[in-house]
């Protein structure tokens, strides 16, 4: 795929991780650390254009003096229930101080539409950079909601960048027909998606093998 808002990443340990999260006899204990690691790993992909501000007051090294550079932009992490926790620790380790913004979504088994459940973004945006975390992008039901949230919400496609361990080709096809705007970061795409609105191969239900669940 050469959509230009699809970034893949091309790091060896990414690719690495993710052969390793895909094997079935890992412990959840395992997969919690490979998403761990592929969470900051991901992390440093998405984050390479924020904006920088240089501050005015000068601060001292031990040997000198220099200007501090600060993030610019007000980031906010929106980790998509219940799978997208277990991303959130490499990018609290990147942004300590962001706000988290859980969203509860469901799949209904049938259909595989999206059932929102619980939303905790506050009442108007007080950021203006989102990383919605979500493990899978399978049908790209789930995300389309989510972006349509946070566009509900008050922010821009050009606000909102969102970070997934694998896609399928069809899930991200259906993200860009709904939201072109935005920007979507990768370890992985799969070709498939089952009857079942599961990734073939992907890693299984995230989930489950986090929370072992299954």
């Amino acid at each position: 795929m050469t959509n230009p808002f699809v970034q893949i990443s091309q790091h060896p340990m990414v690719a690495v991780k993710i052969s390793q999260l895909r094997d079935k006899d890992q412990s959840p204990k395992v997969v919690r650390e490979l998403v761990h690691d592929l969470s900051s790993l991901l992390a440093y992909e998405a984050t390479k254009d924020i904006s920088l501000r240089t501050k005015d007051q000068i601060a001292q090294t031990p040997r000198g003096s220099y200007y501090p550079v600060q993030i610019k932009d007000e980031v906010g992490l929106v980790p998509v229930l219940r799978s997208g926790l277990g991303l959130i620790q490499g990018f609290l380790n990147m942004f300590p101080d962001a706000p988290v913004y859980h969203l509860g979504i469901y799949r209904e088994k049938m259909s595989h539409q999206p059932v929102e459940y619980y939303n905790k973004l506050p009442q108007i945006p007080n950021v203006n950079i989102c990383y919605v975390l979500d493990p899978i992008i399978a049908t790209g039901n789930t995300a389309v909601a989510t972006v349509n949230m946070l566009k509900e919400w008050g922010l821009k496609g050009s606000q909102i960048k969102f970070v997934a361990v694998i896609g399928s080709k069809q899930g991200i096809e259906h993200i860009k027909q709904e939201h072109p705007d935005i920007c979507i970061y990768l370890a992985a795409i799969d070709d498939a998606v089952d009857s079942y609105g599961y990734i073939n191969p992907g890693i299984g239900d995230s989930g489950d093998r986090l929370w072992n669940t299954a």
